[in-house]
Parts: C-alpha cells; structure tokens; sequence
C-alpha cells in the first residue's frame, strides 16, 4: 500500500481517492478552505488544508506520500498561471529531496490550453533533470469515467 497526496481534491479528486482507496492505497487530499474537508472525507481519504498558492503548506503534507497528483487542469482564478508554471516547477524541485517517487500532473481541464501545454512541458523536463517519474494525464476532465481511468492507471504506473 502506498500514500497518494492529490492537490485540488475536489469533485473529480475525490473520485481518483475513492478509486486509489478501492485499489488499497492511503490517501490524502487537500482543499484550500476548511470547508472542504468534509467531502474529502466522506471520500475516505485523510482530508487537509492545503494550499498550492504556499507551497510550503503542500510541502508539509508529503511525510509518507509516494506519489503526488497535481489536479490543477480546472483551477479558476488569477493565479492559474502560477500554478501551471513556477509553483509547479518549485513542487517538482523540492520533490526531489522527498520521498516522493512520482508526480501526476493534469494537462487537461477549463484552464488556458497554453498553460496547460507548459505546465506539461516542466513536468516532462523536471523527469528527465532530476529523475523524479512523472506522468501527464491528457484525458479530458468533461468525460469523466476515461479521465478517472487515465489518472488512475498513471498514479499505477508511478506506483
């Protein structure tokens, strides 16, 4: 059994913990708000505050994590980029001195195409510099049922 940390558990988050969950993993999810928590439990995951925005809140959430899951693909608000491009590369940087063996990141959802694209591209360059796996889920978030199986099979292949 591994521990999977999933970054913006939200609707669909909650999904992939309930599926990681059937597949014998732990899990633990964040939400930006205290008000989230609940739903992260009911998922059956270990639900914290979190937020991608400082780092330093998600970095403190790695203890005993093996993979993370970067969903961010549908994150609104002015900080997007941010999270698509120097949060990301500043998480996959830090990761390396981690027990982290593995990032997912979620190249699909409503955010700008462009960032999603480059967010896509620092994962697959942050791979091959530091040797961190990494795999980039392109499935659409609209089609739920082949996003789940995309971002469950990637976190398996990590795993």
């Amino acid at each position: 059994m591994a521990r999977v940390l999933i970054v913006g558990c939200g609707c669909r988050g909650c999904s992939l913990a309930r599926a990681l969950r059937e597949d014998g993993h732990a899990v633990r999810g964040t939400t930006r708000a205290a008000g989230g928590l609940a739903q992260i439990e009911a998922a059956g995951a270990e639900a914290v505050v979190a937020d991608p925005d400082r780092l330093g809140t998600v970095m403190a959430q790695l203890a005993g994590v093996a993979v993370v899951c970067w969903l961010m693909g549908s994150a609104a608000g002015p900080t997007a980029s941010e999270l698509h491009g120097p949060r990301l590369e500043t998480l996959l940087e830090r990761v390396v001195d981690t027990p982290v063996r593995g990032v997912v990141y979620e190249a699909a959802g409503t955010v700008e195409g462009r960032l999603l694209a480059e967010g896509a591209a620092a994962v697959r360059a942050a791979a091959g510099r530091w040797r961190v796996p990494a795999e980039v889920v392109e499935a659409d978030p609209a089609d739920h049922s082949a996003w789940l199986e995309a971002t469950r099979a990637a976190v398996g292949r990590l795993l």
